[in-house]
């Protein structure tokens, strides 16, 4: 009697009410703190929309230079994205042994630059590779212009301008990888709630996946207003009429607004660290 008298009345209903309350509040909490992080996250897709250029235009921009090594051998284009890899790993222990112990001194700071100040830097970098890589392909049409003028019969895409002076554009995004992304992995990782790492992981891998689908929509737009009016596309398939450098420009402008904006996000940025020791104040 006693055991079915016990099974009818519920059991600490005032304690299931309360940990349902703090249940409700603590998810609420969490929201909050991974809504503060999508300002961030937006800022970051243009570096991602760059990121997708080496496999891409950068190889289809290598194809229409010279690639030859002597006589006999050709450089396929896509291996240029090897120099990406490199520079990340010949430069990833002079970051630790050389920047930040420079950084210390100069900021006068135990931990050196902080990962927001780390990630700026690598979208800065590029930035600068975006303008490198518009530079560098003004410059073969230029020589391509001049060969067609000369001959205006040949049909010859490929000029004698070497597939090496791509390696700066390539280095470059290798560098402001190490900085923006190691960066990020740091950032998203630590500003997120302990029980919710991997939501940071998974805002981390996101903004490429974004980034990506980003990038084919800005790819179509561009082909659809370049190729109005019975003019060649920017993306043309003869690159003696495509103008990569003008989307090279596009990307390097938009990253640039997009630092800009980031810039004006960190000056108001609280981390999950400084807010959880104000409110334990």
């Amino acid at each position: 009697m006693v055991e079915l008298e016990l099974q009818e009345k519920p059991l600490c209903h005032e304690q299931l009410a309360a940990n349902n309350k703090s249940g409700t509040s603590y998810m609420l909490e969490n929201a909050k703190l991974v809504l503060r992080l999508l300002p961030i996250w937006t800022m970051l897709l243009m570096f991602a929309v760059i990121f997708q250029q080496p496999a891409t235009f950068f190889t289809k921009q290598g194809m229409a230079m010279k690639r030859n090594i002597g006589s006999d051998f050709n450089i396929p284009p896509a291996t240029l994205q090897s120099a990406i890899t490199l520079s990340i790993i010949l430069l990833m222990p002079l970051y630790d042994k050389i920047l930040i112990p420079i950084s210390r001194m100069v900021i006068r700071n135990d931990k050196g630059i902080s990962v927001m100040q780390r990630m700026g830097i690598g979208m800065f970098l590029s930035i600068i590779a975006m303008i490198i890589a518009a530079t560098v392909e003004t410059k073969r049409l230029e020589i391509s212009r001049k060969i067609q003028i000369q001959d205006s019969e040949t049909e010859q895409e490929t000029i004698q301008l070497s597939i090496f002076w791509l390696l700066p554009q390539y280095i470059l995004l290798g560098i402001s990888d190490i900085f923006t992304v190691v960066g990020m992995q740091e950032f998203f990782y630590s500003e997120v709630p302990v029980r919710m790492r991997t939501m940071g992981f998974a805002l981390y891998t996101s903004v490429f996946g974004v980034g990506s689908f980003l990038s084919a929509l800005l790819i179509s737009v561009v082909e659809v207003f370049t190729s109005s009016k019975g003019r060649p596309s920017w993306f043309s398939d003869d690159m003696r009429k495509a103008r990569l450098d003008k989307y090279y420009w596009v990307l390097a402008l938009a990253s640039a607004v997009s630092l800009l904006l980031y810039i004006i996000l960190c000056k108001w940025y609280k981390s999950r660290r400084d807010l959880e020791n104000g409110s334990c104040k």
